[in-house]
């Protein structure tokens, strides 16, 4: 018997069951949880290091800013919406949570270049509004509120007086990352609801500095605009390095 003849070449139909099993869509998906989990886990003491220094550093400049203001701030005007937004007590909640929020989107980088591209963003963002308040110092008007009845807003002015105004980078920050973490939960085929918590928290957050009475609505817009900017550099830059490879 010849060797050709034993070592024949598999049929078409078994070839193609082979190729099948072999392709990488019929491998099983990772569930989106355990994608996330793996990002989380990937460079997580660089993640935790970078963002307590990135947070702290930005404290100390922002409050040095606020107090240092190197002419008299522009009271900010208000629009009709900053009438309409009730002050609320529990909008504290909301307001502190973004320091949580913000540290989601660089924990789920799923390696250094993303995880120093967020990074990299958020720095924009803070360099940006830092010389704005440092050259055009702004602060929030003084509301006929009586700050007692609300014990949790008491304290945050106690701390931080309303300056620093416009941009908003409570807000800022709190919009940039919802891009971040919309991109990060698609990229793992996260369930739409994932998508929905993210939108209405980043939401909750922005609604928060009108109820606490930290920004205008002026403030609001400048943030936002100020994050859709650095956001959409971010993707055009991302495009044009795609291209180049």
């Amino acid at each position: 018997m010849q060797l050709h003849k034993l070592w024949r070449s598999p049929s078409p139909k078994a070839a193609s069951v082979m190729t099948s099993r072999s392709s990488p869509a019929s491998l099983p998906s990772v569930p989106w949880y355990l994608a996330l989990g793996h990002r989380f886990a990937t460079l997580w003491i660089v993640k935790m290091i970078g963002t307590t220094l990135g947070i702290s550093g930005f404290f100390f400049l922002y409050f040095w800013v606020m107090h240092n203001p190197p002419s008299t701030p522009t009271v900010m005007p208000l629009m009709p919406i900053d009438h309409w937004v009730a002050v609320s007590d529990d909008a504290m909640l909301l307001y502190g949570s973004l320091w949580f929020y913000i540290s989601l989107a660089p924990a789920f980088a799923k390696n250094k270049a993303e995880l120093w591209a967020c990074a990299r963003g958020a720095a924009t963002m803070a360099a940006t509004g830092l010389a704005v308040f440092w050259f055009f110092p702004t602060t929030v008007p003084v509301f006929a509120v009586d700050w007692s009845q609300y014990p949790a807003l008491q304290f945050l002015k106690a701390t931080d007086v309303g300056g620093n105004a416009f941009p908003s980078l409570h807000v800022a920050f709190a919009v940039f990352t919802a891009m971040l973490l919309g991109r990060q939960l698609r990229s793992v085929d996260a369930p739409a609801w994932t998508q929905w918590v993210n939108l209405l928290w980043a939401f909750g957050i922005v609604y928060s500095t009108l109820a606490t009475r930290q920004h205008v609505l002026l403030d609001v817009i400048g943030g936002t605009l100020l994050a859709v900017i650095v956001g959409w550099a971010r993707t055009k830059r991302k495009r044009l390095v795609l291209a180049e490879a």
